[in-house]
């Protein structure tokens, strides 16, 4: 195939090349700081690392403390770093947000989760896929970038934010609150999730979670006639979910690229459930009959619903059992709730990307959204601005697992559909 491509940006992708030893020790670097959340292990040396790393290299570092968010304390402070390199002339300014979280490792690894090992040009390691390979590899394509055109216009932001994994409260919730992720500041918004190399997720279904409570009367248990069950009252409530909301719910089914294809359709997961005595104590239970029964509820809904119709539903089959069921109380409350994000195919970071992609792959990216929201809902809702995607190295089924990884070529070539896209976006040029 002839390439028509500026013969400068073959350049710029073999500097890129040329940087993998550089990528993958970045990517071990990062992994090998647990940053645990829950509850927030180790953000501040993460935080170092990339300040060390970003400012020798002529970023100019704000490190911004979330006060007062969820889970933030002296202990664990919601730390997050926006490091920013401004052009020689005004224009556009280019973000690459990353969250530096990882989920807690669990069990069935074959290697250390934090040891971040080099196995047959894969880094394993918990953070590798979700989403540290992502920042690495965002990281090695803006510094072959301004290597390769120092002098540009407008400006390049990269930065690594809180708690992405438990909501990004402490993250890009709080700094689009304060501006420093919102219109006007920012112009074009580039996630690295591992979303797959060659596809671009534009955005994400909707969720509301929220915690439902069934009451009953405490009696002791070998009387249970004398008090009033709230597990059994919470029998009834999930018997009614299985008769009539589970099937509703499969019969929605959006025209959103949603991935993979059993998330085309509306979904709710019983997320946990409690009820009678307190967990956690090693002896045997008391006789009692449980007069609190808590379930949380995880409803994802497509962008053809609206919210309080996915709310109307729940609400609606709990009040037919406060007529139909003797004694039957509840108490429904939200705990928090994103409408369904997506952007614009033809939106400018869209269009840089998909030509990066096409360049680097030699084929068209396939558009997708997300099934579950990540920190675009946070730039969307309250930064307002709307030019902003997912796109990085990783394989989507990977996040979360045990044995989780990341391809060292699968980096190399999403850095240069990053940097291919950065420059695009800086300059007005295509490159194609």
């Amino acid at each position: 195939m002839v390439s028509n491509v500026k013969p400068s940006i073959d350049k710029l992708l073999a500097l890129i090349e040329s940087k993998e030893e550089e990528l993958i020790q970045l990517t071990q670097a990062l992994v090998r700081i647990p940053t645990i959340n829950p509850p927030g292990d180790y953000y501040g040396d993460c935080i170092e690392l990339l300040r060390s790393r970003l400012e020798g290299r002529g970023f100019e570092i704000n490190i911004i403390r979330a006060e007062g968010t969820p889970g933030d304390d002296d202990q664990y402070p919601r730390l997050n770093i926006i490091a920013r390199k401004e052009g020689s002339r005004s224009g556009p300014c280019v973000h690459f947000n990353s969250h530096i979280d990882v989920v807690p490792p669990g069990l069935g690894w074959d290697e250390d989760p934090f040891d971040a090992k080099l196995i047959d040009g894969k880094i394993f390691g918990r953070g590798t896929c979700d989403m540290k390979g992502g920042l690495a590899a965002s990281i090695i394509a803006v510094e072959a970038l301004l290597e390769w055109m120092p002098d540009y216009s407008g400006s390049i932001e990269i930065s690594g934010t809180a708690d992405e994994e438990t909501g990004g409260y402490g993250g890009v919730a709080y700094l689009a609150e304060k501006g420093w992720m919102a219109v006007p500041r920012i112009d074009h918004v580039i996630i690295p999730e591992p979303l797959n190399k060659d596809r671009i997720c534009l955005g994400h279904r909707g969720v509301w979670w929220s915690e439902l409570e069934t009451f009953g009367t405490v009696a002791h248990g070998s009387m249970p006639f004398l008090g009033d069950s709230a597990i059994r009252h919470m029998t009834a409530v999930l018997d009614e979910f299985e008769q009539k909301l589970f099937p509703s719910l499969q019969q929605k089914v959006t025209a959103m690229p949603v991935v993979p294809e059993g998330a085309k359709q509306s979904t709710l997961n019983i997320n946990s459930i409690h009820g009678g005595l307190a967990e956690g104590f090693a002896g045997f239970p008391a006789p009692m009959v449980a007069d609190s029964c808590r379930i949380v509820l995880d409803r994802r809904f497509l962008i053809e619903e609206q919210l309080s119709e996915v709310k109307l539903e729940v609400q609606s089959l709990l009040e037919g059992l406060t007529k139909s069921r003797e004694n039957f109380s509840y108490s429904l409350k939200d705990l928090f709730e994103v409408v369904p994000s997506m952007t614009d195919q033809n939106a400018p970071v869209v269009q840089s990307v998909a030509r990066g992609i096409s360049r680097v792959f030699d084929r068209e990216p396939e558009y997708v959204v997300s099934p579950g929201t990540y920190d675009q809902k946070h730039i969307d809702r309250i930064g307002k601005l709307k030019d902003c995607i997912a796109y990085g190295p990783g394989i989507l089924d990977l996040a979360h697992q045990a044995n989780e990884y990341v391809g060292v070529t699968d980096m190399v070539e999403s850095a240069k559909v990053m940097a291919i896209a950065t420059y695009e976006l800086l300059s007005g040029e295509q490159t194609e």
